[in-house]
This record gives C-alpha cells, structure tokens and sequence, in this order.
C-alpha cells in the first residue's frame, strides 16, 4: 500500500489517464478521490459515473447527454457527465461493464477530446482528465473479448492495482483504529486480543468495505467503550480455515508461503495474550527463545504502540 501511495504522488499532479483495479471493497473510489485531490485540477469539476449501475442507453446519455426531442422522454436538452467536468476530472467507475458500442465512443473521447450529445449533431470539445476503475482484471477481459484492448492502451498510461485485504492483513489495525476514530470520536477502543485476532484472520471477501460496516455496526450495538469479539458477526469466530487455505492455494500460493502465514498468525495471538513476554510466549508454543527471536525477526513482528 505504501508503493501505492507513492504512485498516486508521482500521478497526481500530472494529466496522465488512470486505470485503478481492484476487487469490490478496495477503495479503488477512495484512490480516485485522492488523485483528484492532489491534482492541479482539483478546484476544477470531479464527475463520477458508476458505469455498471445503469442501462446502455441511460449510460450514454448520461455521459454524453442529450438533445431535445432525441427519443421519447427527452424534453429538454441534457448536458452529459463529460462535458459538466470541462476542465476538471471524470471518474468513471466499473468500466469493465461497459458495452462494446460505449466503449468506441469513450475511445473516441480519449483520442480526439471530443463528442456529440446524443441526437446532437455539433461537435463538443472538451478538456477532461480520466480515471477509470475495473473491478476484474481489464487484461482478462481483452483476451476474453469483452473489452477493447485499444480502448484498455488508451486507459493503462497509469496503472494501479489495489490487492484484497486478505494480501494485507497487517494494515487491519491500522483501519480499524481509523475507522473507530470515524465513526466514534469519542475513543471507543478494541482492547481485546481475541477481538484483534478475530479481525485479523478472516479473509474479508468484501474487503475495506466489509471491515468498515462491521467496525461501526459493533460501535452502534457496544454498550461499553471496549470493542468485545462478541459484537462481530459470527462469520469471524466460525469462519472456514481450510476455505481460508483453499483461497491461498487458487492465488498459486506455495506450501511454506502458507505454513508462514499461518506461523505468523499463530506467533502473533501468542505474543499479544502474553502481553509480549517472551519468556512466556517461548513456554507456551514449546520453543526456546533463541527460536522465537528468530521467528519474530523473520515475521516482522513487533508489538503495537
């Protein structure tokens, strides 16, 4: 994630067309928000279209807009989502679902910087940054044949790939610690290892977003200003951990990769139950701490502040 915010530094204040992937849940909006907020157009129009969310012809007339009388129900004339963000940034979500004749017009808006509304005749020029997000691997959808691959060059100048929560687990405190500030300022915490560890060893399918909801659902439901594993749904406590390996197993992951991330996990609760003692800590997983320095060293693993 660090590298990712690097990208987006290096990106930001440049014109260059986007291409954010990621599975649903990501925060591949949030990235969008971020390059348009550091960019030099960022006191300009920030348009969103959600390009899944609508049909192939209220799609194009909602980014390109239309002209009175152009088919029934349009009694006035629309201006499309392209030319309200003259000047500004259009991101345009769940590309990946976009129909092939949308997509030659998008083409069109890329190469030439302009379009007609729809049963418009005249000639819009605009100037617009892009920022497209997929949530499937655009790549796979070329060779598919369900997107253009001169549409997918004209979009990949810049490309960033957003992994699944469960590839970094180690950023979970740090989002729940967030998210508790979001919504409780008032300093509601998770003091619990085995709430900790709950969150940390599920392999979120919704990502980001599944974590969020379940954070501030436990924040409205706590009667008391400690997180407790008991307000988390019991999807965390009873979660599969052989469908866990199984996902790791479909990622090609090998035998020892998935050994260590069990390892890991299991030095981590050790450390955190122990209050860190090593001495402790060594006893209880009957290893001397010679071993478990090494294994802490090889992991990473430090205590939290």
């Amino acid at each position: 994630m660090q590298q990712i915010f690097k990208l987006i530094g290096k990106v930001a204040p440049t014109d260059a067309t986007v291409l954010v992937e990621g599975e649903s849940g990501t925060g591949k909006e949030l990235i969008a928000d971020a390059i348009q907020r550091h960019s030099t157009r960022a006191n300009k129009p920030f348009i969103k279209v959600n390009c899944g969310g609508l049909s192939e012809t209220l799609l194009e007339s909602e980014m390109f807009g239309h002209e009175k009388g152009s088919f029934t129900g349009a009694v006035n004339m629309r201006q499309g989502r392209f030319e309200l963000a003259d000047k500004g940034t259009i991101f345009l979500d769940e590309i990946n679902n976009m129909s092939h004749p949308l997509q030659v017009r998008l083409l069109r808006v890329l190469q030439n910087h302009s379009f007609e509304r729809v049963g418009g005749k005249q000639t819009i020029k605009v100037d617009v940054r892009v920022i497209a997000a997929s949530n499937k691997n655009i790549e796979n959808e070329v060779a598919e044949g369900r997107f253009r691959e001169d549409l997918y060059y004209r979009l990949n100048v810049v490309r960033i790939t957003i992994p699944p929560l469960r590839d970094h687990a180690e950023d979970i405190p740090l989002l729940v610690d967030h998210f508790l500030k979001k919504y409780d300022p008032s300093g509601r915490t998770i003091a619990s290892p085995e709430s900790m560890f709950a969150l940390s060893s599920y392999h979120w399918p919704g990502n980001v977003r599944e974590l969020e909801n379940i954070i501030h659902s436990a924040i409205v439901m706590a009667r008391e200003n400690i997180i407790t594993p008991d307000l988390f749904p019991s999807k965390l406590h009873s979660h599969d951990e052989i469908l866990a390996i199984d996902e790791k197993l479909k990622k090609g992951e090998s035998l020892n990769e998935i050994l260590d991330t069990i390892e890991r996990t299991i030095m981590m609760k050790t450390l955190e139950e122990n209050n860190w003692s090593r001495t402790q800590t060594a006893s209880k997983l009957k290893i001397n701490r010679r071993q478990l320095y090494a294994k802490m060293k090889q992991f990473n693993l430090e205590k939290r502040k």
